[in-house]
């Protein structure tokens, strides 16, 4: 299982570096006599290196507009410039676009055409971080991958837009002005292969409704969210990945095995209101819980396995597989408690 699951996160992570090694592949085999014929189609405005002529590299220019896009172009390059309006003559004759940069510009969901995102067909990576959108845009590409929207005004997500991004990997979402409000039961309804799902920096109150079950690394970092459903993970039994750092949890907000799950992997609750170590499982590696109200720990009864039991099995057993505990900012006092070292033997790092 846990291979699988870091295989999943390998795939995620280095999806962009595989990409580049595939098409550097290929560029290495074209001649450079046409080179010359690459350069004159290149826009006046842009840049367009020889050796990588599938990309097209107008960041940081001052532009206004998208110049129009030579129909060779598998990447392109538009973060920060002054762009308000996205429309389709552009990408008339880019059919082959893979990547879309639109960082830090100031296009608005009114600047954006309808129809000029969702005719993008092989379009996998889309980026309009740091802009002025107000909702997620729509309609989109449907091969997306990677949907990057972090540092906007969104503070609605129209109903299905994401219906049909069977293949999106990552939706990030973080720093925008969603409320609960804004995540309905159906709202990741067609996101049937997520794995990154970040809504961090937020004014979410409450957890949000029907994660994506595949979803494997869930972010609610810088929230006001107080209570954790009972029985929460049981809907997303692949979360390895967990982070509800500056949040408003307190010890009654969370379940008696809110947190027990198998699957979870790295549990981080840095930064609440916490005065205990809430109950964890055996599988979980690690734990951050700096800066709650924590003023002892008791490594008996936070064991997720007994000890008693873990001196019959030894290293053969199914021993608690902690390796990283952060305790700093709380009110304990050291040194370590040993029953904590005796539960824990797998322990490398311990910060109190």
């Amino acid at each position: 299982m846990i291979l699988k699951v870091y295989t999943s996160l390998l795939f995620l992570f280095l999806v962009n570096s595989v990409w580049t090694r595939t098409v550097r592949q290929v560029y290495d085999d074209l001649d450079p006599e046409h080179w010359s014929h690459y350069t004159s189609e290149c826009p006046q405005e842009c840049f367009c290196p020889p050796s990588f002529p599938n990309a097209l590299y107008c960041d940081n220019k001052g532009l206004k507009e998208i110049p129009a896009i030579p129909a060779r172009i598998w990447y392109l390059y538009l973060q920060n410039n002054l762009i308000e309006t996205l429309s389709e003559k552009p990408f008339v004759n880019a059919t082959h676009l893979r990547w879309i940069n639109l960082n830090k510009n100031k296009i608005t969901n009114s600047g954006i055409e309808s129809g000029a995102l969702s005719k993008l067909k092989r379009l996998l990576y889309l980026f309009l971080e740091d802009n002025e959108l107000e909702e997620v845009p729509a309609p989109l590409p449907v091969g997306l991958e990677q949907l990057r929207l972090a540092r906007n005004k969104i503070s609605r997500i129209p109903e299905g837009v994401f219906n049909n991004l069977e293949n999106l990997t990552m939706l990030d979402l973080h720093q925008n002005s969603l409320l609960d409000s804004a995540l309905q039961s159906d709202t990741f309804q067609g996101l049937n292969n997520l794995m990154q799902l970040n809504i961090a920096k937020n004014s979410l109150k409450k957890m949000p409704l029907s994660i994506p079950a595949n979803t494997l690394q869930l972010f609610l970092d810088n929230n006001s969210i107080e209570v954790i459903p009972e029985n929460y993970f049981s809907a997303i039994p692949k979360v390895t990945f967990l982070r509800l750092n500056y949040n408003k949890l307190s010890d009654d907000g969370i379940p008696p095995n809110g947190f027990n799950v198998s699957s979870i992997l790295d549990l981080q609750l840095s930064h609440n209101q916490l005065t205990k170590i809430p109950p964890i499982n055996a599988h979980l590696e690690h734990l951050h819980l700096d800066h709650n109200k924590i003023k002892s720990v008791n490594g008996t009864q936070i064991c997720p396995v007994s000890i008693a039991l873990e001196e019959d099995y030894g290293y053969y057993g199914n021993i608690p597989r902690l390796r990283y505990l952060r305790l700093d900012g709380n009110e304990i006092q050291p040194p370590i408690p040993l029953d904590i070292m005796i539960c824990f033997r797998l322990l490398q790092a311990v910060v109190i």
